[in-house]
């Protein structure tokens, strides 16, 4: 099968972070459309999509993600495998049904999240993880017929719904973006130097396990566009 080429639906508000960290685990050919801008495909000629992080909420009140919404639902009708990552796992929620809400607090840091056991976006990394987290909404209730694929203390951290995924997690980040993140919140200042001190090279590079979620989604993407070559 040829490279496979992506939508990456950019939801970062111009954020540079979020185009190199993207560009970097993702095996493919990344077709960008700034979603905050209204830059939309006109189209649905790509073999998935990619929902990145944001630091608006599904819920807001903002001109471009009613749009945003719409083409991912057009899309999900149409068979194409979605990926969404924190605000785009929280998108893909809402869009296919389920509620998203602000937990009423902050998660930060790097974390440990349990993942199901028995999804094809998990191989290879071990039952417990570790992963950079930053939100402060959440998936409250999955969409109906979606099954929860990752979790933590704090709330749902993944869910998958045919060939819809969502994690809650950022997979992505490497220790620059995590510490960009992490001085822009207002956290205390007790709270902000423990969350600088755990973003370090040991918990990186135990968050990098995590990345095998994108090696995973391409490699299903490839499955299902090209059943015959499995």
């Amino acid at each position: 099968m040829s490279r496979l080429r992506i939508a990456f639906l950019n939801a970062a508000h111009g954020d540079e972070n979020t185009r190199r960290n993207f560009r970097r685990e993702l095996d493919a050919d990344l077709v960008e459309f700034d979603a905050t801008e209204r830059h939309l495909p006109e189209h649905f000629d790509f073999d998935a999509a990619v929902i990145t992080g944001s630091r608006s909420s599904v819920y807001w009140d903002e001109s471009w993600i009613p749009p945003l919404k719409s083409w991912v639902g057009d899309a999900i009708e149409t068979g194409m495998p979605m990926l969404g990552i924190c605000y785009g796992h929280q998108l893909l929620a809402d869009v296919l049904g389920g509620d998203v809400r602000d937990m009423g607090e902050y998660e930060i840091g790097y974390r440990t999240v349990e993942h199901s056991g028995d999804s094809v976006l998990f191989e290879g990394v071990d039952r417990r993880f570790t992963a950079f987290t930053t939100h402060s909404d959440e998936v409250a209730e999955l969409p109906p017929g979606a099954e929860p694929i990752a979790e933590n203390d704090y709330s749902n951290h993944g869910f998958r719904k045919g060939d819809v995924f969502g994690v809650q997690f950022h997979p992505e980040y490497d220790t620059r973006t995590a510490e960009a993140v992490t001085r822009g919140k207002d956290l205390g200042e007790a709270r902000l130097t423990e969350v600088l001190d755990g973003i370090n090279e040991e918990n990186y590079a135990a968050a990098c396990e995590a990345k095998a979620v994108f090696e995973n989604f391409t490699e299903y993407v490839r499955t299902v566009r090209n059943p015959a070559a499995d």
